[in-house]
């Protein structure tokens, strides 16, 4: 809104030019973000808290501390995750962009999924909420139109190609095989970070991390004399995603003033659902899904820790982990839950120096 309406200025009063620049208006965003927060963050979580009662219901086959420690924190925080990107994004991003709007819908229906999951145990306290297969399946369908808009925003040399990292001209095309390819990015990604999120703090900083290691990769690919130095591929429009991927980084800081422990409130599925959504939103806009497996490489590991001990446990009837996914694994070893938080943030921020460096070592 602020670069449609001041940017016609600039030539009048020089001082609105700098409303033409994405990293200005990234800045914006995330300050904008961040304000929103520490102005209706507290009123919200007090409402959240009349309005649940007891909060969230926590799994009696988790780690049995939680039960006591835990029990009666509100969720739902996401909502104030989502209202703060979407209204900083609202403000200062570019309208005419699709890459934003794909990015920004997605965010918001898998945090319509996860709301629906969260209202369920919340009314009916229980921790099931939602049934599976098909929120699986709302998350599908979000993610095949987005990976539809993408291959039509994106230009023809680029469209349904996959690109390596570490090369500078390597890319694998994938044909109608893409579609499947990016709807697992999406969907694997929302999921991945909901299984992250079951510490307080643990999700939102490697998500912070991420995006923000994201909003460089967007300003660089969508930047046509940075994308030729570094030798990447060249998608116009896709800076303005960085304007995004700043307004979350604001939205996270403001929500782990409420988070650290011990928690005031709890994402939710509305939340971690929408969040990694939109992470994997933008690996794919962006043409670098690969690279996101190694920036979010934490939440792969949760992911995989989740699946080794359910196949081991059908195929064996041994548990690999202690409890899965891995955090709770170093709970029931005796690590204090700051312990494992802050190595996991110091795990995310050395994934995304390494995924960094893919895009000059080539």
């Amino acid at each position: 809104m602020l670069y449609h309406l001041l940017t016609p200025l600039a030539d009048s009063f020089g001082g609105f030019n700098v409303f033409r620049y994405i990293t200005f208006r990234t800045g914006g965003a995330l300050m904008t973000s961040l304000c929103l927060f520490f102005i209706f963050g507290r009123p919200v979580i007090e409402w959240l808290r009349g309005k649940q009662g007891k909060g969230q219901p926590i799994r009696e086959d988790g780690p049995a501390r939680h039960i006591i420690e835990k029990a009666g924190t509100p969720t739902m925080g996401g909502v104030m995750i989502l209202g703060s990107i979407t209204v900083s994004c609202l403000l200062w991003a570019r309208f005419d962009q699709g890459f934003l709007w794909i990015v920004l819908l997605t965010m918001l229906g898998f945090g319509a999924i996860g709301f629906w999951d969260d209202y369920l145990k919340v009314s009916k306290t229980n921790v099931k909420g939602a049934p599976g297969k098909i929120r699986l399946l709302l998350g599908l369908i979000i993610a095949l139109i987005a990976a539809v808009w993408t291959t039509y925003l994106t230009p023809g040399p680029l469209q349904q190609k996959l690109a390596l990292p570490f090369t500078m001209d390597t890319m694998i095309d994938l044909g109608i095989l893409f579609f499947p390819f990016a709807m697992f990015v999406i969907v694997g990604a929302a999921n991945s970070v909901n299984l992250t999120d079951g510490l307080d703090g643990l999700a939102i900083v490697p998500v912070m991390i991420a995006a923000l290691s994201f909003a460089m990769i967007a300003y660089f690919v969508g930047n046509v004399r940075f994308s030729d130095y570094l030798q990447i591929h060249y998608v116009p429009g896709a800076g303005e995603i960085a304007v995004f991927a700043g307004a979350l980084v604001g939205a996270g800081l403001g929500f782990l003033w409420y988070n650290a422990p011990p928690a005031m409130v709890f994402m939710g599925d509305t939340g971690s659902l929408a969040l990694g959504g939109a992470l994997g939103a933008i690996g794919v806009v962006t043409k670098h899904e690969l690279v996101l497996a190694v920036i979010g490489g934490l939440f792969v590991v949760e992911t995989l820790s989740v699946i080794v001990q359910v196949a081991s446990f059908k195929m064996t009837g041994k548990r690999v982990f202690r409890m899965a996914p891995i955090h709770h694994h170093f709970e029931q070893k005796g690590w204090q839950e700051s312990t494992i938080v802050i190595r996991f943030w110091i795990i995310s921020v050395i994934l995304a120096l390494i995924g960094l460096a893919t895009l000059k070592l080539r």
